[in-house]
């Protein structure tokens, strides 16, 4: 039995399966503390409502999944940068979970986990450096890129074209879509007046 339980804890999945939990239950840590008001509520309605209707406008659709957007991450951004990780993460679990309702790609269980809650979760991560544009919006697409890179290795490895390491596919494939949508968050961050939208908001 303890053998079986040793096999079972070597499998990439199941290893994967328990970083996830522990990453919900650190995200969930920080939510209990938030103070939900009607006001936050109806921030973020608006914003996580914005980031779905932004992501329906996609730029390049990948084939197994994945899309450059016309900056469907700043809204997300936008509530991580005005009220903290906390929020960042609960807008993002709700964003992620009404993506996988309208927008399904399921192979696994686990993969679901790291191919729709977790990744738009760690845009919150935005949140511990509000003022620091680029640095903060980096930190949160790689939080990103890392929960999908994570979904590619285990669970897309069969798409690798023959002779191609999982581990090379994966980077390039969810680079290749992320890597643009991060220039374009960037741009719009840029354009929008940020430091004033912040100030009304709160």
């Amino acid at each position: 039995m303890f053998k079986n339980f040793l096999e079972l804890a070597s499998h990439p999945t199941s290893i994967f399966a328990l970083l996830g939990i522990a990453i919900l239950l650190f995200a969930l840590f920080r939510i209990k503390k938030i103070q939900l008001t009607p006001k936050l509520i109806t921030h973020m309605g608006l914003m996580i409502s914005l980031a779905f209707i932004l992501h329906q406008i996609r730029i390049y659709h990948m084939p197994q999944g994945g899309s450059i957007t016309l900056g469907s991450m700043v809204p997300l951004l936008f509530l991580a940068f005005c009220y903290g990780p906390g929020i960042g993460f609960l807008a993002g679990f709700l964003y992620g979970v009404i993506n996988l309702l309208f927008n399904p790609y399921i192979l696994h269980p686990v993969q679901v986990l790291f191919d729709y809650p977790l990744p738009y979760m760690a845009i919150g991560l935005a949140g511990y450096f509000p003022n620091r544009l680029f640095l903060s919006t980096t930190l949160a697409i790689i939080g990103r890129f890392i929960c999908h890179f994570i979904s590619g290795i285990v669970f897309f490895a069969s798409y690798a074209p023959e002779g191609t390491s999982p581990y090379f596919y994966a980077f390039i494939f969810n680079a290749s879509y992320l890597f643009p949508e991060l220039i374009i968050t960037l741009i719009l961050l840029k354009l929008l007046p940020l430091k004033n939208l912040m100030q009304q908001a709160k």
